[in-house]
């Protein structure tokens, strides 16, 4: 059955990615029974979809098992290395957390899960590891707080009927009233702030990258312990310093986006 509906919607295709996001930390290493109930798929099927992506390269099998390969980082720095995110946005990262002394990250919204793409980490006590690619529940962040109250209400509602695919259980569950009322303040303050909603001992403070239409395309935090940084720090003196950051990282993307691009013909 297509999941979509649509009959232009690829199954066997949907089915081949669902196979290679079961590899994930704890399952590095998994039997073909253990692929076939994480996806849901019939052994059968499991095993083809294996074999396939055996061939390409993307997985291996060793003593009954299988294992992503790392030709599969290719699906994702295709992404990273088209929107040249990182190289765009490190310079200014790098500023704000020499003002702020705490880590800095920027985020994009996935479903109802927020993705790292670019981080600035300093040397400091953390409950939770955060690397490019970390995904966690948006509405848990404050990254996530910022991209979901950019959303269109039919959007909103569509995003967070998703179930999150970070494998965290957050300490914050609200009900949909509760959703509701925090994301239109989140609006009328233009910025999102979380005190230990994903899990004990960290706060944060994000706001949204805009390009040059006023279109929210990412969003930036100042990251910070419990036991170091109070809510009136992040609020008081780092908010400032990451608005201003947040204007001059969408001023670059949109600068970016309208670079001129040369063409070569070729004969």
């Amino acid at each position: 059955m297509r999941r979509d509906g649509n009959p232009e919607f690829i199954e066997a295709l949907a089915r081949g990615l669902d196979v290679l996001r079961c590899f994930r930390p704890g399952h590095a290493t998994m039997t073909l029974s253990e692929v076939a109930t994480a996806t849901g798929l019939a052994r059968p099927t499991a095993r083809r979809i294996l074999i396939t992506l055996e061939q390409l390269g993307y997985v291996r099998s060793a003593d009954g098992a299988f294992s992503l390969t790392p030709r599969v980082l290719e699906l994702g720095m295709a992404y990273i290395g088209s929107a040249d995110f990182w190289d765009l946005a490190r310079p200014h990262l790098r500023d704000l957390v020499r003002e702020t002394g705490e880590s800095c990250s920027i985020a994009q919204l996935d479903g109802s899960d927020i993705v790292y793409v670019a981080r600035v980490a300093v040397p400091k006590l953390v409950t939770l590891t955060v690397t490019i690619g970390t995904r966690f529940p948006a509405l848990q962040t404050s990254l996530g707080k910022v991209l979901l109250a950019a959303l269109p209400p039919g959007e909103l509602d569509r995003v967070l009927a998703e179930p999150s695919r970070s494998g965290l259980t957050p300490r914050w569950q609200p009900e949909r009233d509760e959703i509701d009322a925090v994301l239109r303040d989140v609006r009328a303050k233009g910025w999102a702030a979380t005190d230990q909603e994903l899990a004990l001992g960290i706060r944060s403070v994000a706001a949204p990258i805009r390009d040059g239409d006023g279109r929210v395309v990412a969003a930036v935090n100042v990251n910070a312990h419990a036991a170091e940084t109070d809510m009136d720090r992040l609020t008081g003196r780092h908010l400032p310093l990451l608005l201003h950051a947040a204007s001059a990282i969408g001023a670059d993307w949109d600068a970016w986006r309208a670079r001129p691009i040369e063409t070569v013909a070729t004969h």
